[in-house]
């Protein structure tokens, strides 16, 4: 009986449910999207749902648990879902969120030109993707990318550096880079659906997404969870959703 009561405690479990309900919406909200890149993906039809189903019903639960039971102890929050003032801690975290999310997708975008012919290559394989499913893959983007690499993640390798007497900010700042690389590497799978990996796509992945790790890192330290998710959303939207719909009008 004293395990089950401390299980109820250990994390808040309806902060557990309501960002795992997120994540698998997310996993398959996505799907249209990688479907309309990816070939194969495509061929599994309707099993594509069961298949993100299953995955993420693997790889969510723990990393939630993870990241929920270590957050705080590493320094970090969940303003909205744990707040006293709900509506308060939404409204104030809303448009700094935005802004800097739309930033990290302009600098990413003019960060792409230095990649240029590989860019356009793959944007053009956008732009031919329906926009709406861009719109849908980024609340993958937001809710799912931030659960894993920010809640889970980033809380988990600060609480380690935390435990080995590592200064706080000299802490947090290595594994913002060290999660902006993770988060770079963690885009090749779909990136390989669009054009063949070579070393330079590997460095134009890390450099890419690694600008937006790093805007969205900042937000989940200074304003929490639901800033992250909210900043990563307003990115996927420039770069998934505005960009490839201008370029398909040129194309």
């Amino acid at each position: 009986m004293k395990i089950f009561d401390k299980l109820k405690t250990i994390i808040n479990w309806k902060s557990f449910f309501i960002i795992l309900a997120g994540c698998m919406a997310g996993s398959l909200l996505v799907m249209p999207y990688q479907a309309a890149l990816s070939s194969d993906i495509a061929k599994l039809g309707a099993q594509m749902y069961l298949v993100a189903l299953i995955q993420s019903a693997l790889i969510f639960p723990p990393a939630i648990f993870i990241g929920l039971l270590l957050m705080k102890k590493a320094g970090f929050g969940l303003p909205v879902l744990e707040g006293e003032n709900k509506p308060a801690a939404f409204k104030s975290i809303l448009a700094p969120s935005a802004v800097w999310g739309a930033a990290a997708g302009v600098l990413i975008i003019l960060a792409s030109l230095l990649f240029m012919n590989t860019s356009l290559d793959m944007l053009g394989e956008e732009a031919a993707a329906p926009v709406w499913t861009g719109f849908l893959a980024s609340f993958y983007g937001g809710i799912a990318e931030e659960t894993l690499f920010r809640l889970c993640l980033m809380s988990l390798l600060v609480w380690l550096t935390m435990k080995i007497k590592i200064p706080r900010n000299i802490g947090v700042w290595s594994i913002i880079i060290l999660t902006g690389v993770l988060f770079g590497l963690g885009h090749l799978p779909i990136t390989s659906a669009l054009v063949e990996i070579t070393p330079m796509i590997v460095v134009r992945a890390i450099v890419l997404n690694s600008i937006g790790s790093v805007v969205f890192s900042l937000l989940y330290w200074k304003r929490g969870l639901e800033s992250a998710m909210l900043g990563h959303f307003s990115a996927d939207i420039v770069l998934h959703v505005i960009t490839p719909f201008i370029a398909s009008l040129f194309i």
